[in-house]
This record gives C-alpha cells, sequence and structure tokens, in this order.
C-alpha cells in the first residue's frame, strides 16, 4: 500500500467510510467518530485556515493531548500544504511559546484554556501569530476562537477545490517540524517531509502485519513522531483508533477498548510486568508455583513462539495447559483480544521482551530517531530475533561508521533542523549518511543491535569504556526496582541511583510485617535497603569488574516528565539528573572512597 504524500493518505483514508473510524471516551464511554464525520470536519478546517491567510509552507502549531481533534487538525493542515508543529502538551509555557515562536506560527491551535494562557502571555513576543485557537473549553479573550467556531466558519466546502489543494502537494513540501525534546541543550526543529513520513509509513507497513478489521489504542503522545508515524500507518490500513484518556489509566482502556495492537515504549511493558509480579507475590504458594512452572515452559518454548508455531509433543501439551491457566489471565489483563504490540523510543530489555513472548505476547522492537521519519528497523513477524530492534525497513539503509557509530541513510532522512545549518551539517555528512548518535552492530542476518548512545558512553578514570544502558536494563529487572541511573564518567568505579518500584515494595514490607510507610520510609529502611542490595549484588556477578554498581542509593520519587528527568518518550535526561542529584552522587563517592571503596 504506496502513498506519496501525507494528503493523499488521507484522501485514501477517507474514502474507506467506517462508521467508527476513530474511538474517543465521552461520558463514560468510548464513542464513535465516523470517517464522514472527520473528513467534514478537515474539510472545513483546512477551507477556514485558507481563509486566515495560511499558505502552503506556513506553520500551524498544535499543544494537544491525543484525541480525534488531533488528526483534525494535522490532516486540515496537511491538506493545504501547510506545516504542522507539535508541542508537547506538557512544556512550560516558555518553552512552548520558544517553539512557537522559532517555528514562526501564523496560527497556535491549544488544547485547554491553560495551555493557551501560558502560551497569550507570551504573545508579545509571537509577532507571527495571527490566530489563537482553543480545543476545549471558553475563552473571553478577543484574539481566541474556539475549535468548533473556526469549523463552523468553514462551511460550504468546495470538496474539488479541497481535493485540488490536497494532490497540489509534493513529496518534497515539508509536512512537520518535529522539536527534539532536548536531553541536551535547546531544542531542535526536525524539518520533515511529505515524502519523509510517506516512505516510512509505506515501507513499515511492508513488514508490519497490519489488518483493516484492527482497533488500535493510540496513548503515546501524537507529538512524537513514533505514535503519529503508526496513527498514519492506522489510518492508511483503514484500522479504528481509540484514543486513551491518558497513560495513566491505559490499563483501564485497554479493558474497555479490547485493542489488537498498540505501541509504547518500555516502561510501560515493564510496569505490566511488575503488576502481574506483585499479584504472583500476593497469591498462594500453590499459584506462585504454577506461575513459576508457565513461565519457565514459556522460555523453553522461545523458538516456537518466535515462528508463531505450537511446540511438537510433550512440550506442547504442556504450554497449552500453561496458556489456558496462566498466559490467558495476561491476555486479558490486555482486552483479550490482543495481536501484537511494537516497543520503542528506548531499549527493551532482553529479560523483559522474553517473558512477553513466552506467554504468547508478541512485542516487536524497533528503533528510530525523530530525525529519520523515525523508523530505521524494526522485528516483524516474519523476521524476528531477541536482542536486536529487527532488520532496516526496505528503502533504507544502515552502515556502521569505524567508532561502532551506526549511521542510515535513505528516503525517510530529515530536510535538516529548522535555521540550523550548521547542526545539519554536523549530522548528515556529503554522502547522505545521518549520524544516528547510536552505537551497535550488525549481525551475520542483517538484525541490528543498539548498545548504547555514543554521547552516553561512560569512560571511566582508567579510560575504560563502559556502555552505562545495559547495566541499567539489568538493573530494573528486578521486580523491586523502577528505574536505574548509572553514573561513573571520569570517576573511579559506577554507582547507580535507583528508585524503587513502591508498588512492589510495599507489597514486599508486608509480607516481612513492616509498618505501612511513605516512600521516604521505605527508602530508607535497613531491610528495605539490604533487599536492594541483594539484589544489585545479582546483577554485579553477571558484570566485568570495572562495570559493577559499587555504591548506590535509593531515591524517594520517581524520575518523571513533570519533574524534569525524562523526555515525553521517557528517556532520562542525565544531564538533569546529574545536576539534580549532584550532592548524592558527590556524597557516594566521598562514603565509598572512605571505606576503600
Amino acid at each position: 500500500m504506496s502513498v506519496r504524500t501525507l494528503s493523499e493518505l488521507f484522501l485514501k483514508a477517507a474514502s474507506y467510510n467506517k462508521p467508527d473510524c476513530l474511538l474517543s471516551k465521552i461520558g463514560g464511554g468510548f464513542q464513535p467518530i465516523s470517517t464522514a464525520e472527520l473528513v467534514d470536519r478537515v474539510r472545513r478546517l483546512s477551507k477556514a485556515l485558507v481563509e486566515l491567510g495560511v499558505a502552503p509552507g506556513d506553520r500551524v502549531a498544535l499543544m494537544s493531548e491525543n484525541g480525534p481533534h488531533w488528526p483534525t487538525v494535522d490532516f486540515a493542515t496537511l491538506c493545504i500544504g501547510a506545516v504542522l508543529v507539535p508541542i508537547y502538551p506538557t512544556l512550560l509555557p516558555d518553552q512552548a511559546a520558544y517553539i512557537a515562536n522559532n517555528c514562526g506560527a501564523k496560527v497556535v491551535v491549544a488544547e485547554t484554556p491553560a495551555h493557551l494562557n501560558g502560551l497569550l502571555e507570551h504573545a508579545a513576543e509571537l509577532p507571527e501569530i495571527q490566530q489563537f485557537v482553543l480545543i476545549k473549553g471558553e475563552s473571553s479573550d478577543p484574539r481566541v476562537v474556539t475549535l468548533d467556531a473556526l469549523i463552523a466558519r468553514g462551511g460550504g466546502v468546495d470538496v474539488d477545490e479541497f481535493e485540488r489543494r490536497a494532490r497540489a502537494v509534493k513529496p518534497e513540501d515539508l509536512a512537520t517540524f518535529i522539536y527534539t525534546s532536548g536531553t541536551t541543550g535547546t531544542p531542535k526543529g526536525v524539518m520533515l517531509t511529505h515524502g519523509n513520513l510517506a516512505s516510512n509509513v509505506t515501507s513499515g507497513l511492508s513488514v508490519l502485519n497490519l489488518d483493516g478489521r484492527f482497533t488500535a489504542l493510540s496513548f503515546l503522545p501524537l507529538s512524537h513522531s513514533f505514535e503519529r508515524l503508526v496513527d498514519y500507518c492506522y489510518f492508511l490500513t483503514g484500522c479504528t483508533i481509540a484514543y486513551a484518556e491518558s497513560v495513566a489509566v491505559v490499563a483501564q482502556n485497554l479493558q474497555e477498548v479490547k485493542p489488537h495492537v498498540f505501541v509504547s515504549v518500555p516502561r510501560v511493558y515493564e510496569k505490566l510486568l511488575a503488576r502481574i509480579q506483585e499479584n504472583v507475590a500476593q497469591a498462594s504458594p500453590i499459584r506462585q508455583r504454577l506461575f513459576a512452572w508457565a513461565v519457565g515452559l514459556g522460555r523453553q518454548a522461545l523458538p516456537y513462539r518466535l515462528k508463531h508455531q505450537s511446540p511438537p509433543g510433550w512440550l506442547g501439551v504442556q504450554l497449552g495447559l500453561a496458556d489456558k491457566l496462566v498466559f490467558k489471565k495476561i491476555l486479558e489483563r490486555l482486552g483479550g483480544r490482543f495481536a501484537f504490540a511494537i516497543s520503542g523510543g528506548a531499549p527493551l530489555s532482553r529479560d523483559l521482551a522474553e517473558f512477553f513472548w513466552g506467554a504468547g505476547i508478541p512485542i516487536y522492537e524497533g528503533y528510530g530517531l525523530s530525525e529519520t521519519s523515525p523508523v530505521i528497523s524494526v522485528n516483524s513477524r516474519d523476521a524476528v530475533k531477541m536482542g536486536t530492534v529487527g532488520r532496516p525497513i526496505p528503502g533504507v539503509e544502515v552502515q556502521i561508521a569505524a567508532d561502532g557509530e551506526i549511521l542510515a541513510r535513505g528516503p525517510n532522512i530529515m530536510k535538516g533542523y529548522w535555521h540550523m545549518e550548521k547542526e545539519t551539517a554536523e549530522v548528515i555528512d556529503a554522502e547522505g549518511w545521518f549520524h544516528t548518535g547510536d552505537i551497535g552492530e550488525i549481525d551475520a542476518d542483517g538484525f541490528l543491535r543498539i548498545t548504547d548512545r555514543k554521547k552516553e558512553l561512560i569512560i571511566n578514570a582508567y579510560g575504560k569504556n563502559v556502555a552505562p544502558a545495559p547495566i541499567e536494563n539489568a538493573l530494573k529487572n528486578s521486580r523491586y526496582i523502577g528505574q536505574a541511573v548509572v553514573i561513573g564518567d571520569r570517576r573511579k568505579f559506577l554507582s547507580a541511583l535507583l528508585v524503587p518500584d513502591f508498588d512492589a515494595l510495599k507489597g514486599w514490607a508486608e509480607r516481612q510485617g513492616l509498618p505501612a510507610a511513605t516512600p521516604e520510609a521505605l527508602a530508607a529502611d535497613p531491610k528495605v535497603r539490604e533487599l536492594i542490595g541483594q539484589e544489585v549484588q545479582g546483577v554485579n556477578a553477571n558484570l566485568a569488574g570495572f562495570e559493577k554498581i559499587v555504591a548506590w542509593e535509593l531515591l524517594p520519587n520517581e524520575f518523571t516528565l513533570e519533574t524534569g528527568e525524562l523526555t515525553p518518550t521517557q528517556k532520562v535526561k542525565r544531564r538533569v539528573i546529574n545536576q539534580k542529584y549532584g550532592e548524592v552522587i558527590d556524597r557516594l563517592y566521598a562514603e565509598a572512597d572512605k571505606h576503600g571503596g
């Protein structure tokens, strides 16, 4: 299924005439929105934007959570040849205003009065904005119009004229700016063309087994290229897209929507496994032994699970029993109709992947960056290998540089960074290779394996290179450790900041007869620290001497997007954590030195 532009993609999706093109939570239940209703709103909004003076190449900024309004504004903008610029709704007003100003937005669409008021406070810094638009709620500010009112202005659409504008868009035209989440330095506007994204949709669909009868649950932010690209795949295939209320209630929405497919970052899968393990820990000894038996069988059956086959003989008989007695209950947590999920945005630990695959829950790990539209490689139904991010998708070339850096080239590579020619030249070389900043290797079967971020490699005081991500993943495999950040650049040894999985830890504490306690009290409790120490020792047993965690500290609060330690795709901002917990880190090293660490 091939398209050359995103406006062409919309015209194809518009022909499917589904009664439940989209699902959205209204009044306690998920309500359908038909293709006809979506198409009508997109056409009207396109006409209204043109009447506001939005011309091909002009920028429209959108600051919103996921919902039916997202594709409405997106496709309305794209179909007149304008450029959509997402702004994460979690950004502070000055950060959002920076993006709106930097991209030169003519129109800004914001979800809530709080989002909009933050931008209006910076209106003096946004001279190019001609219209502020509010999606939900009301505003008495004369500079503001509601989205519904703007759509109403676009009545009397000339359908032929709308399609003429949509078909006039060319593959080389800009479609979007994706501002990097800024783990370091100033956010950069990644310029992606229609051809960049359409090529990624076409290539992605050639390896992903999406079925137009599927219902998908969309909960990663559409402001990020990962969810947005996959949603384009859903639209083109004809899948129904259900928008989750929020990441916080995904577990409930899974039960309501019963999706066949979704995409997520590893943190969501980690939390799902932690809840499963905690439920088992509270079950009877017989149930615990049954679970351990089933998990062991699942690991034995991995070679067959990966090929979607039933094992022969006695293993197959036992696995069938395990599926009915144990694994079926996990599938029910996912809604009961689950076909597969995709993981991206950060490394998926091998142990986590093996657990879910062993349970008959396929998670296909992929890899990419905003600058690559975003998919470079992905595991697929016909080609999957544990511990890798799959083979490059059709049309995308990958090679490994002399220093181990992954380079990619193809129709998905961005046009460049907006108004940043020097930074663009630093990442796209004269031969068109994009330098990802990630370290990896390609095996004999063509599968790509990521080992670490080039800039995040720790070089200790003795000149040894250490990749922190595999160690952090090993630590997080403990059911009692929710988050981990390894420290040690230019230091004599490695240390770690650890955040407990407090749900699992509280359950453990109750079983030990410890009094119910706050996160602060639990993190300081000697018995808890002894437990975590044993978990760290278990990880150290499989590490080289210079990779071992010598000192660690338990933190009472999770790293979150709101507190600034995580990006919107749940990547750790190491620079922020090093600054925020600098005193804790210095104390760890001082105490370890005092005791001969």
